[in-house]
């Protein structure tokens, strides 16, 4: 009899805060992953916590801001297979805001040095490129996608 190793996944949840037709952006730095290029406030799921539970939490964190969930929208969510490690694979929320209570700051300046509002649809040239993709996917509308699926 054979057996199949399980599928193992990691989570993670990105917001989408938007305003007059922009969304804010943060420029990662001093992290160890795609530092000096923008992304939305994001990250991981942490155990025992959901989707939506993260966004808000990583919004607080992040920029600053409470949000409530009836206030949160599901745009997306993407799937990445990790082939670098036994680590897993990735599921990632996007969630969209258009209401939230407090001003938008860079909460955290030791993770970014930088945040900028840009529109949806032509994010900072320097956005990590997952990102970007699925920015693309959602202008588009599509609210699932397999990321590097030929």
């Amino acid at each position: 009899m054979t057996t199949t190793e399980r599928h193992k996944a990691r989570l993670a949840a990105f917001i989408l805060l938007e305003q007059d037709g922009k969304i804010v952006y943060l420029r990662r730095a001093n992290t160890g992953y795609a530092d000096g290029l923008y992304q939305m406030p994001s990250g991981n799921i942490e155990r025992d916590e959901y989707p939506i539970e993260a966004a808000i939490r990583e919004a607080k964190e992040e920029v600053g801001v409470s949000i409530r969930p009836e206030d949160l929208t599901c745009v997306h969510v993407s799937f990445r297979i990790n082939r670098a490690d036994e680590s897993g694979d990735w599921v990632d929320f996007f969630y969209k805001a258009t209401k939230w209570e407090g001003e938008v700051v860079n909460a955290e300046p030791h993770k970014s040095d930088e945040l900028m509002w840009a529109p949806l649809d032509a994010p900072p040239e320097n956005t990590v490129p997952i990102v970007r993709e699925v920015l693309n996917y959602i202008h588009q509308g599509i609210p699932y996608s397999e990321i590097g699926r030929t």
